[in-house]
């Protein structure tokens, strides 16, 4: 049951990368340069203002003129938007509610596509008339041929924040706002490297899930995940679709501080770290003893994966690991 779970909410929720796209980025990546003292470069080169950029993956993506009713079918996309001082024309994400986004009231002006994250409709994205649409690859790749002649779509995927500030720049090159995608960079990187110099020596760990079964957040596969061995110590590795971590090999390792991500389906019926409190292994892990377990934003620590959302992770994450 929980390596359904693991595989469904992974895929359907959270939109790591999941067997469909082939691929995963290293697992140990992240964990091999924080051990080794690197500390993140904080120089960010030149945004040129462009018609046709690559990104992180290799997609081409080209519009006529910088767009300006972007449609987001992935909070990365919301993410990008506000970091770039701008605001999708539609979106199925709840990101932009968040206070440091744009706050519940202004969030809830802007309008929302039909069907969800899951299958939004086509009909509805269309008749914002987008210049742009972004969605997560995986997801909404089946997408494409419903959307083409009639507007741009953008397939993203990201598995680490390296591609999340590629992302970034591509977005700010084709809307022409260069020095805002700079200056959110430039912020990021210099927060990262700031959290690395002060990486603590206590264990963290990442979870989620919407009951008593629950998922491991690993680097290569959730991009906040990929944050944390630069931060503390995380001994999670990517074991694949099928793997994840039972409560034994969680409670062997001496969890200090423990992140939780309550996923929501529909109307939030409780958290997930009380239903996991009916597990007797749960009391016995350090961070639930000594009252280190933090319940976070789900809509930003697992779905955001931007800039911003990343940050937002940086900041609760390093204060909880003091």
């Amino acid at each position: 049951m929980a390596r359904t779970l693991r595989r469904w909410a992974a895929a359907a929720v959270l939109g790591t990368l999941i067997a469909g796209c082939g691929t995963t980025a290293p697992a140990d990546t992240a964990q091999k340069a924080a051990g080794e003292g690197r500390k993140t470069d904080v120089s960010v080169q030149p945004i040129t203002a462009a018609r046709q950029i690559t990104d992180p993956k290799g997609h081409k993506v080209t519009t006529k003129a910088p767009p300006r009713r972007i449609v987001c079918l992935v909070a990365l996309c919301d993410d990008m938007l506000a970091e770039l001082g701008l605001t999708p024309t539609a979106t199925n994400s709840a990101l932009l509610a968040h206070p440091k986004f744009l706050g519940k009231e202004k969030a809830a002006r802007i309008p929302v596509v039909p069907g969800g994250f899951i299958a939004p409709e086509t009909e509805a994205i269309l008749s914002h008339k987008p210049d742009l649409v972004i969605g997560l690859e995986d997801t909404h790749g089946k997408l494409a041929p419903a959307l083409d002649g009639a507007t741009v779509f953008w397939p993203v995927q990201p598995t680490r924040w390296q591609d999340s500030v590629g992302y970034l720049r591509g977005l700010a090159a084709l809307t022409g706002r260069t020095r805002q995608g700079e200056d959110a960079e430039r912020a990021f990187r210099a927060k990262l490297a700031a959290a690395e110099g002060r990486k603590s020596d206590k264990t963290a760990l990442i979870i989620f899930g919407s009951d008593e079964n629950f998922g491991v957040a690993t680097p290569g596969r959730d991009v906040a995940a990929g944050l944390m061995p630069s931060i503390a110590h995380y001994p999670w590795e990517n074991r694949g679709v099928e793997g994840t971590y039972s409560m034994e090999e969680i409670l062997a390792r001496d969890v200090d501080v423990l992140f939780v991500e309550t996923l929501s389906f529909g109307e939030p019926d409780g958290k997930l770290s009380e239903k996991l409190a009916g597990n007797p292994l749960w009391s016995r892990i350090p961070a639930v003893r000594n009252g280190a377990v933090h319940e976070v934003d789900a809509e930003v620590w697992a779905k955001g994966r931007g800039t911003r959302s990343l940050g937002i992770v940086l900041d609760e994450a390093t204060a909880a690991l003091k």
